[in-house]
């Protein structure tokens, strides 16, 4: 992948063409788990891919291509969700049926597991974006507390202290304490 960046950094379309088809997949997914929102997400990551077109040329080889660009996608992501004024996004009706194609999975778990995964994954869309940014990063990802400062530009110290914060809010939320007042710092 090295010489296909260092072609694109030396002006061939060609080649980041070809940087887009390999990474879009990651970008994409990085941008919905930041957003919530598949529009978006491709807004966003279109977004992403036009500053990086136009910032190739100081792109330093510090970090691998894609780690460059997944900064590039979550700093786009909380560019996005700040401008934003409202929260968008269409509810399900609570008796909707949830259809599972797994058919080696016991219906009543895998119920529980989906819903879970439904309350998780909104949970996770309540977060403030520099929360959501750090708790996606580091346990959907699994980057490091380094990278993951180096992806949003804060020490290792802030990192930590914001995923703390995040796991916190997540576990408050999810599976609050009998008598737990919730506490919602940032």
């Amino acid at each position: 992948m090295a010489a296909l960046v260092a072609h694109a950094v030396s002006g061939s379309r060609e080649a980041f063409d070809e940087l887009v088809r390999i990474t879009h997949g990651d970008a994409f997914g990085l941008a919905l788990r930041l957003t919530g929102d598949e529009e978006d997400a491709r807004d966003v990551v279109q977004d992403a891919y036009l500053r990086a077109y136009k910032g190739l040329k100081r792109f330093r080889g510090d970090a691998r291509f894609s780690t460059w660009l997944y900064r590039i996608v979550a700093n786009c992501s909380a560019t996005h969700m700040s401008k934003r004024q409202r929260h968008r996004h269409d509810e399900l009706p609570a008796d909707a049926a949830v259809v599972d194609t797994r058919p080696d999975h016991d219906p009543v778990l895998r119920g529980e597991a989906v819903d879970l995964r439904e309350e998780l994954d909104r949970a996770i869309s309540d977060l403030p974006p520099r929360l959501r940014a750090v708790v996606v990063l580091r346990d959907v990802y699994d980057l490091s507390h380094e990278a993951i400062a180096a992806e949003l530009d804060i020490s290792v110290t802030a990192a930590k202290v914001r995923l703390h914060r995040a796991r916190r809010r997540l576990r408050e939320q999810l599976f609050p304490l009998p008598g737990e007042e919730q506490h919602h710092a940032v």
